[in-house]
């Protein structure tokens, strides 16, 4: 019952009643006001990196107190907090962060060559990708390469996939594991494909792609987290959701890696069957979405565990925002806005004075009780990934 009670408490409600009522105006952001939300970020980033040391490892969410609790190298999240240090560099050109970006993306030089799971693309494409856009240091450009060489070696031929989860080396294993998430990876396969590696890294791409929206998603557009495949045929085996609230319901962050993946599939290669994937599954996003424009961390959980995810709102933006600029569809443009300026708000800003991150309020692992509430490192680097888009846009004029 303390749970219960707990989790109630957490409940962030729809902007649908006089108090919380959202008006056009402010369900937009200005130019203006997307440089005074990255001002707001710098400060606490600033605060981070004056207080934290590289090689304690990586931050990726809050202590009690509002400082960064640090994790080993080769956790998935250790790409996102050098991502965030490169998008301020992008935003403000100040040598301080160039050299901090630089700082912290060193540390996860080692895991060119890891490949114990399939996020090495969040790892290194987040933090190595965005230096070598913004730098083009040809060193990291190598480093890049070498990565993609190493997520491919989990390549399974016989279930044309890229294995998430277990070892490589695991003699008889019972299935091969694939999670939604692995979407967001192959973006760093078809870059290294067209920029001096391997050729086949693209064909691996779209392989999995290819797999994924086949087996991966149920007829009305939402999608499984965890598929298991038999290693003898590559049949699909198992069709579960472990970090949703049960098998056959809508796990709200896993439904944005799909979106973002597909939108960003259809930006590399061009091919429309993956836009009419990325728009079928963003409606089926979209028509679940409470007035406010964050979802739950599950769209189908009870009503005991209603708890807002700002990181899967953060997420959706950026990929609706990708969405509008490739097909110019406002539909997508003023889903974004909306959700930003909930997200630009007090309700999730982490503004006081110990807290050295920017959005508050996401849910990691709700089944496992783990970071429910809290702030982490990719809700940060999504959501000024989406306000560095959202900002292009408003320079360009729409």
């Amino acid at each position: 019952m303390k749970l219960i009670k707990l989790l109630r408490s957490l409940v962030f409600t729809a902007c649908c009643t006089t108090a919380l009522s959202c008006t056009a105006e402010e369900q937009t952001l200005s130019t203006q006001r997307i440089d005074e939300l990255f001002s707001f970020a710098t400060e606490q980033y600033k605060k981070a990196t004056d207080s934290l040391d590289p090689s304690d490892g990586m931050p990726r969410n809050s202590h009690a107190d509002g400082s960064w609790r640090q994790v080993q190298l080769k956790d998935w999240t250790t790409g996102f907090f050098p991502g965030c240090l490169w998008y301020l560099y992008e935003q403000n050109q100040n040598e301080y962060w160039l050299a901090e970006a630089q700082k912290w993306t060193k540390q996860l030089e080692p895991l060119k060559t890891f490949n114990g799971h399939h996020d090495v693309g969040f790892m290194i494409y987040c933090s190595y990708g965005n230096g070598y856009r913004l730098t083009k240091d040809p060193a990291y450009k190598a480093i890049i390469l070498e990565a993609s060489d190493s997520l491919a070696t989990r390549y399974r031929p016989t279930a044309q996939v890229i294995q998430s989860w277990g070892s490589m080396d695991e003699k008889n294993p019972k299935s091969y594991r694939v999670i939604i998430d692995n979407m967001m990876n192959l973006e760093m396969l078809l870059w290294a494909a067209e920029n001096g590696g391997n050729e086949n890294l693209r064909n691996i791409a779209l392989t999995h792609a290819n797999t994924t929206l086949e087996n991966h998603f149920r007829p009305d557009g939402s999608n499984y987290h965890l598929l298991e495949y038999d290693p003898k045929t590559g049949e699909v085996i198992a069709k579960k959701t472990a970090q949703g609230f049960a098998d056959n319901t809508m796990w709200a962050r896993g439904q944005t890696w799909g979106i973002y993946g597909f939108t960003m599939m259809y930006r590399e290669t061009g091919d429309k069957t993956y836009l009419q994937f990325a728009e079928k599954i963003a409606d089926a996003y979209m028509k679940r979405l409470p007035a406010d424009g964050v979802p739950l961390w599950d769209f189908d959980a009870p009503d005991d565990l209603l708890v807002k995810d700002a990181s899967a709102g953060a997420i959706a933006s950026s990929a609706f925002l990708d969405l509008y600029e490739l097909t110019g569809n406002k539909r997508y443009l003023k889903q974004a806005e909306k959700t930003l300026a909930e997200l630009s708000s007090d309700r999730y800003l982490a503004k006081g004075a110990d807290y050295q991150c920017v959005l508050l309020h996401s849910v990691g692992h709700m089944p496992k009780r783990k970071e429910v509430d809290v702030n982490v490192n990719y809700a940060d680097y999504y959501y000024l990934e989406a306000l560095t888009r959202l900002k292009k846009i408003r320079q360009q004029g729409e």
